[in-house]
Order: C-alpha cells, then sequence, then structure tokens
C-alpha cells in the first residue's frame, strides 16, 4: 500500500523544492531597470503545434509539467499594492521542468534581465498595451499578488514559445533571514570584500545571521569583479551550506520542516493548493535533477540600465529539446 503524504512531507517539499532552488538565486540589479511601452495588441500565446527543424519534425511532449517560481525583490509579507502596479520586481524567475518519462527534472534559470513583451496592466486590471523591458518588470504590473504572477506566467509562455506553465510560486524576499537564522545559520567562506555593502560579513569562514545573507547572495554593486557568475557561486555555496543546516535540523526535529513553513507562509503566493503539493509530492519525489540550464546571450548597459538579449537560435533549440519530441 502506498505511503499517504501527510503535511509535514508537503512542507518539506515545498521547502527544498521552493525555498532553495528558488530564493537562493535571486538576483538584485546594480543600475535602474526600463521599459519601452507600446500601442500594440496583446501578444497571443503561440499554439503548442508541430514543429520542423532541419527536416526533422517534432511535436509537443505530452509528459511534461512546468512549475514557475519567482523570487520577488519586496520585503516583509506579501500583501496587496491596490493599485495596478507594485515595486517588486521578479528578481529570481525559475522554471521547473519535470520529464515524467524519465523522472528527472531541469531548472531553467532565466537572466531577470532578459529583454521582452510583456502586457501592461490598466487601472483596473484590464489590457492596457504592452511593454518592452527587462523580465522581471512583469511582475510590477497589477497589485503583486495572482495578477501579477500571472502576467510572468503570460510573458513567459510566450517567451518559451506557447509552453503551458503549469503552476507558480513566488517568495518576497524578506524570508530569507527567516529560513537562515531558523537552520541555525549557514556557514560560508567569503572571497570578496563586502566592507563598502556590509562591514559585518568579514573575508574567510563566516557563519551567516539575520540580513548578513540578503547582503551575501544578493549584492554585486561594490563586491568583488560585480560580476553575476561571481555572486551566482556564491549563491551556489550558499545553497549547499542551507541543504546540510535543513538536514541537520530534520534529522533532530521531524517536525521542524512543517514549523519553518509556518513562518513563511506568509511571504508566499502560490496557486498551488495543499492537495496540489501532496500531488506533485508523491509524482516527484524519486526524481532526479538532469541540469541547471540558463539560456545563451548577450548583456548590455544601455541607456544606464542592465539588457540581456538572449540568443534567439540557442532558446529555440533549448526550447526544442525540453519540450518536444521528433515524430516516429
Amino acid at each position: 500500500m502506498k505511503k499517504k503524504t501527510s503535511f509535514h512531507d508537503v512542507a518539506t517539499f515545498f521547502i527544498l523544492l521552493v525555498l532553495i532552488l528558488v530564493i537562493l538565486y535571486s538576483g538584485l540589479q546594480i543600475l535602474e531597470s526600463s521599459v519601452l511601452l507600446t500601442e500594440e495588441e496583446p501578444a497571443e500565446t503561440v499554439k503548442t503545434k508541430t514543429v520542423t527543424r532541419n527536416g526533422v519534425a517534432y511535436f509537443p511532449r505530452q509528459d511534461v509539467t512546468v512549475l514557475m517560481v519567482l523570487g520577488i525583490d519586496q520585503f516583509g509579507p506579501v500583501e496587496s499594492s491596490h493599485y495596478y502596479r507594485n515595486s517588486g520586481s521578479a528578481d529570481s524567475v525559475m522554471l521547473i521542468v519535470c520529464d515524467e518519462t524519465n523522472k528527472t527534472y531541469t531548472v531553467l534559470y532565466l537572466n531577470r534581465d532578459t529583454m521582452v513583451t510583456m502586457d501592461v496592466l490598466g487601472v483596473r486590471g484590464e489590457y492596457a498595451g504592452t511593454a518592452y523591458g527587462q523580465l522581471a518588470l512583469a511582475h510590477t504590473y497589477g497589485t503583486g499578488l495572482e495578477d501579477s504572477n500571472l502576467n510572468v506566467r503570460s510573458t513567459l509562455m510566450n517567451f518559451i514559445h506557447g509552453m503551458t506553465i503549469d503552476y507558480y510560486v513566488a517568495m518576497n524576499m524578506d524570508a530569507l533571514p527567516v529560513l537562515n537564522d531558523a537552520v541555525g545559520g549557514v556557514t560560508v567562506t567569503v572571497k570578496d570584500d563586502f566592507s563598502e555593502v556590509n562591514p559585518s560579513i568579514t573575508m574567510g569562514e563566516l557563519t551567516l545571521r539575520g540580513d548578513q545573507v540578503i547582503d551575501f547572495v544578493r549584492t554585486r554593486k561594490d563586491v568583488g569583479d560585480q560580476k553575476n557568475v561571481t555572486r551566482m557561486a556564491r549563491q551556489r555555496e550558499y545553497v549547499d551550506g542551507f541543504l546540510r543546516q535543513l538536514m541537520n535540523q530534520e534529522q533532530e526535529n521531524l517536525e521542524f520542516a512543517l514549523g519553518l513553513y509556518e513562518e513563511v507562509a506568509p511571504y508566499i503566493v502560490t496557486d498551488c493548493s495543499a492537495e496540489t503539493l501532496s500531488g506533485m509530492l508523491d509524482r516527484y519525489a524519486d526524481f532526479t535533477l538532469a541540469e541547471v540550464v540558463t539560456p545563451e546571450g548577450e548583456s548590455a548597459v544601455v541607456d544606464g540600465h542592465y539588457e540581456f538579449y538572449v540568443d534567439e537560435e540557442k532558446l529555440d533549440e533549448l526550447i526544442i529539446r525540453l519540450f518536444y519530441a521528433p515524430k516516429k
């Protein structure tokens, strides 16, 4: 008989899948973002259909489930802006693509500065045109709740050529110190000089506490070479350390994950019910990580803000590989 999934298991799964994979890859832009408004009609989602590449016909796979995970550059518990705009950009954007045939999942990690076309929401939340700007800004249209997340989802679905995104989870960054301190802090090796950002982050081995973790995983301005790749290396180190601490706490207290989940729940917006999460755990608990991939492209600083232009040919190849199968 199959073991029934407990809420404790769901909480653990949620923390591992979302709080670790997502938040800790968060980014904070150095320069101010920009967006260009247009008067175009809403961009229609490209229908999933058979496509041909190099003489080979491919059809959309029906055995993949996609979860969109966002880290929102907003502090405090989630609350509505009560307006058609909000200040929370999606500084961390990931798609977790679950392959049910091969029992693997791929993390598609997207650059928050990727230039895309997105819908603009008017004063009543209705369509008011389109904008061309950084992907992160799609979340700023709407109240910061469901409408903002659905706007990011529709933007991403167009970006990945109409492939379906089944679920979303978004979390405010202010939950990170809560998670960090709950596991007793995370020890890292600080290789860059943070003195201009946070003098308490000293070089060498250091156990991060409180707001130190935000500065360590998010800051790139005035730290080291200021490159995103360097920041990502710090974030990966932190993820590994956090996971070890979480597992240690779980071994000592089986209810630890449940308590931690309850602490961070106010910082989360999702369309996943407890039943949905339970079902996902049952289906994907035995899946293994296949790869973490990032679309290739070129970065530029234009008029004082960062922009990333994806290589469309490489993106197409990636989409075909993840979401399509050759016809037999």
